[in-house]
């Protein structure tokens, strides 16, 4: 039997090659994007404000976005086959993202992949300007857009233990209160300011083959607070 009965995997730059939102900024935002992002890194503000002024920067209708998007965004080749192997031992396989994220179902569909379940933002337009809602944020923090701890502590709730797949900064809470963490690029220096066990990986077959022969799990960091706390009163737009 299996260590993990779920599996919650960050969809930009893991699933997907492409970091997707990166990529339509650049194509149809303001060229100021990134200082946003500098912002973040630097403590300023948290992931859900800055992805909020990013959104409002685009300037391309919903149909041109996706269009470039389904041109551009290609999901890592070992993926699909992941995704079977998950489907095939009962495991419950959900996409989580803390990016623009209307992108993320066409491409899944276009793949043959649209059962999986995807927890996510969601882009909206008013009056014809974007607007980045978080239907799947947490009740009280504003912290995040999307929050990866909830997906995960949901999972575990309902299946067991839960192994989190990851590679950058919107993927620190997730790998915390995850079972098994699997870490490369920026996440990897994350989990080691935390203190986040993890096995490092560069496809979706060394994750497989890590889940088939692990012995046992590190188990989750869990701190009672989340590092990224952030109530509404505390935020600078609130």
């Amino acid at each position: 039997m299996l260590p993990v009965r779920a599996l919650v995997v960050d969809f930009d730059g893991t699933a997907c090659l492409q970091d997707v939102t990166e990529e339509l900024l650049i194509a149809f935002g303001d060229p100021s994007w990134p200082e946003y992002d500098d912002a973040v890194d630097r403590g300023e503000m948290g992931l859900r404000e800055a992805a909020g002024h990013q959104a409002a920067m685009l300037r391309g209708s919903r149909e041109e976005m996706l269009s470039y998007a389904l041109e551009h965004a290609e999901l890592d080749p070992t993926f699909p086959p992941f995704a079977a192997w998950a489907e095939a031992n009962g495991l419950p396989l959900t996409l989580v993202s803390d990016g623009f994220a209307f992108y993320i179902r066409p491409i899944l569909e276009a793949a043959g992949l649209g059962r999986a379940e995807v927890v996510t933002n969601e882009l909206g337009f008013e009056a014809g300007r974007p607007v980045l809602r978080h239907p799947n944020g947490h009740p009280v923090c504003v912290g995040c857009g999307t929050c990866k701890m909830l997906a995960v502590q949901r999972f575990q709730a309902t299946h067991g233990p839960v192994a989190f797949v990851g590679e950058g900064q919107s993927d620190r809470y997730g790998a915390l209160y995850a079972d098994v963490t699997f870490a490369k690029l920026a996440l990897v220096e994350i989990c080691e300011r935390d203190g986040v066990p993890f096995r490092p990986w560069a496809t979706f077959d060394d994750v497989r083959q890590d889940l088939e022969t692990i012995d046992a799990l590190p188990g989750p960091v869990a701190p009672v607070a989340c590092p990224g706390w952030t109530p509404a009163s505390d935020s600078p737009t609130a």
